[in-house]
């Protein structure tokens, strides 16, 4: 796949798969004898790994390691699943502060909501 196809596919800008790949948040793309980034299925299920990750929150340095430890083989995968775990712990927690704002919001809004309706009554009724 053209980086064009993958841009589009995924939503993501040529530019920030090619920062990807510069800083190693993704491994090199292969590239056609004319130096065309060449992309893989493969390729395509790692971007896409890093961009939910990257949505999620986790910051592309963790990510960053977490590729490094990857490309090492399986003599890191306790590592890689530190990594994983502690990130899924912070994910919950912005959940939670997520959730409490959202319940916020939803008891103004039910407020202005009754306040706006006693205004049309009263409206109404004079």
């Amino acid at each position: 796949m053209l980086i064009s196809e993958v841009s589009e596919k995924l939503g993501l800008s040529q530019d920030t798969l090619r920062y990807y790949e510069r800083i190693g948040l993704i491994p090199r793309v292969q590239r056609h004898s004319s130096g065309i980034r060449k992309y893989t299925d493969l390729d395509v299920r790692r971007i896409e790994f890093a961009k939910c990750m990257r949505a999620a929150g986790l910051p592309i340095e963790v990510l960053i390691e977490y590729v490094k430890l990857y490309q090492q083989g399986d003599e890191t995968v306790s590592e890689r699943k530190d990594i994983l775990v502690e990130q899924r712990e912070q994910l919950l927690l912005r959940l939670k502060d997520m959730n409490n704002t959202l319940d916020r919001l939803d008891y103004k809004i039910e407020r202005y909501e009754t306040m706006a309706a006693n205004q049309t009554k009263t409206a109404q009724e004079v």
